[in-house]
Parts: structure tokens; C-alpha cells; sequence
């Protein structure tokens, strides 16, 4: 009878000897997917998910995986209180567009309040000399214009600016005196009237040998770079006024002095 006994007593504790690797599987798998979630980017919502069909398959009611969140990282942020990493890159974005556009207009304004400081120059000078009906200046989409009629420096037909001249042209050239310095373009225009002589075969040749010519006695200022300096001629291809007046020629045959805005450097 003792030895019955004995003997069934040892195969209760046989039939209990399961739960052993079953408690083992349970850890391991909670070890597997513990490691997997900290080595993958997917969310706090989604390991969620996956862990409670993990729980309903694997447990009854012991709940090795029912927690309701996962452990956060020290200094982590709560898994509601996280914006989706798409979100957030578009905030970023939009704020730096938003920034630069405003950086871009707060110099554009700046810019204009420099380059109307220098009309204003200008403008003095015109008054101060006697100029109101040969000089005048105009802010413009491109810069500040200074437009000057030919008749105050050239001869007609000729590009050689007149010796009674130079002096406007180096005291303009006291005017351009900036720093930093501008890109500065000269541009030299003509009427509709059809020039031949021994120099030149037509206006296009004289607007450019206009326009070279008074660039060289600006840039005979020391002060200026010439780096910063470029000669156009446009003949009578961009009027400002008919060509059918004398009134209307008289403005067309000009020379301009386009002073660009810094930030278009």
C-alpha cells in the first residue's frame, strides 16, 4: 500500500512538470518582443494592438501581456501626446519657407529704404546744380534709375562727352561712391532718326560708344570699382516717350544710370 502511494504521489508531480517550459515560452516571447520593439520605429499605438492578440492567443487571463502601454524611455513623451513623424516634418518645413519669406521681405524693405536714401542724394545734387530739366531719377522694379538727357553731355552724333561736361559726370561719379558697393549698369539710347557718318552706321552703335565712354569718366574715380560697372547700348530700341515730337526725341536720347538693389547682386 505505501509503495502505491508513493508511487502516485510521483506522477502528481510529473503531470504539474509542464508549466515549466510553458512559463519559459511565455518569457521568452515576452524577452523576443520586448528586444524587437526597442530595435523598430513602429509606434506605441500598434505594439499595443499586437500585444493584446499576442495576450488573447498565448494567455488565459493570467495576463503576462497586459500592461496598458508600454514602458516609455526616460524623457519620452507619452504615445498620445506623440505627433506622427510626417506631421512634424511638415511643421518644420513650412516654418523655415515661412521664415526665410519673411527674412526675404524684411531685406527687400531695408533695400528700398537704402536705394531711396540715395535718390534723395541724388536729388539734392540735381537741385543744387540747376539739373531739374536735364537729370531726374526714378525708382523702379529694377532699381534706381538716373535718367540723363544726351544734350547735357554730347554733342549730336558724336559719343565723346563734352569737355564742359566732365565735371557733372565726376561729381555723379562722387555719387555712386557706396559701401558695400552696387552693381551699377549704364545704358545709352537714342531717337528714331537714322544716323550715318565716318563713326558710326547707326544708333545702336552710338548708344554703346555713348554709354562706354561715359562709364570710363566715372571710372576715372578711384573710388569706384569697375568690377561693379557694365555698358549697354539699346539704340532707339526701348523709347520713353513718341518719336513722333521733337519734345518726344529730345527725352528718348538719354543716358541712364541704373543703380540695382544689393540683393540682386
Amino acid at each position: 500500500m505505501s509503495k502505491r502511494g508513493k508511487k502516485h504521489h510521483h506522477e502528481e508531480h510529473v503531470d504539474e512538470s509542464w508549466l515549466i517550459p510553458y512559463a519559459d515560452l511565455l518569457t521568452l516571447l515576452l524577452a523576443l518582443f520586448i528586444v524587437l520593439f526597442s530595435m523598430s520605429s513602429v509606434d506605441a499605438k500598434k505594439f499595443q494592438a499586437m500585444a493584446e492578440v499576442f495576450n488573447a492567443e498565448f494567455t488565459s487571463g493570467t495576463g503576462i501581456f497586459e500592461f496598458p502601454s508600454p514602458i516609455p524611455e526616460e524623457g519620452a513623451t507619452a504615445p498620445d501626446e506623440q505627433k506622427n513623424d510626417s506631421e512634424e516634418i511638415a511643421e518644420v518645413e513650412s516654418g523655415t519657407v515661412q521664415t526665410e519669406e519673411e527674412k526675404k521681405k524684411l531685406a527687400q524693405q531695408a533695400e528700398q529704404l537704402e536705394l531711396q536714401a540715395i535718390q534723395t542724394k541724388v536729388n539734392d545734387f540735381i537741385a543744387e546744380k540747376g539739373l531739374k530739366d536735364k537729370l531726374e531719377t526714378q525708382l523702379t522694379g529694377e532699381g534706381l534709375l538716373v535718367s540723363i538727357r544726351d544734350n547735357v553731355l554730347f554733342e549730336s552724333g558724336s559719343d565723346a562727352v563734352r569737355a564742359q561736361d566732365l565735371t557733372i559726370v565726376q561729381e555723379i561719379s562722387e555719387l555712386l561712391i557706396m559701401n558695400p558697393p552696387r552693381s551699377i549698369i549704364i545704358s545709352g539710347h537714342t531717337d528714331n532718326v537714322p544716323i550715318r557718318n565716318a563713326n558710326f552706321s547707326s544708333n545702336w552703335e552710338l548708344s554703346v560708344m555713348r554709354a562706354i565712354n561715359f562709364m570710363k569718366i566715372l571710372l576715372e574715380n578711384d573710388k569706384l570699382d569697375p568690377s561693379w560697372f557694365s555698358a549697354k547700348g539699346y539704340g532707339e530700341f526701348r523709347p520713353i516717350a513718341s518719336n513722333d515730337t521733337n519734345e518726344g526725341k529730345t527725352r528718348n536720347r538719354r543716358v541712364e544710370i541704373l543703380i540695382l538693389p544689393r540683393t540682386e547682386d
